[in-house]
């Protein structure tokens, strides 16, 4: 595998450990059955990132021990 590939599985598997804390951090509420319009699904795809922007840093600073 050439490294590009092997850094793009390894971010993704860092997301996907990443992401029941980031759900939990964005408190978005479910959607049930609800649609949402491309404006809502946008704001909370923002929201989403911050969250995960904030578990990433949460996590790195949990492992590096400060």
């Amino acid at each position: 595998m050439s490294d590009a590939a092997t850094d793009l599985q390894q971010k993704y598997r860092q997301f996907l450990d990443l992401l029941p804390l980031t759900i939990s951090l964005a408190g978005l509420p479910t959607s049930e059955t609800r649609l949402y319009s491309e404006e809502q699904i946008e704001a909370r795809a923002i929201t989403v990132r911050a969250a995960y922007r904030v578990a990433r840093a949460t996590a790195k600073e949990c492992l590096s021990g400060s």
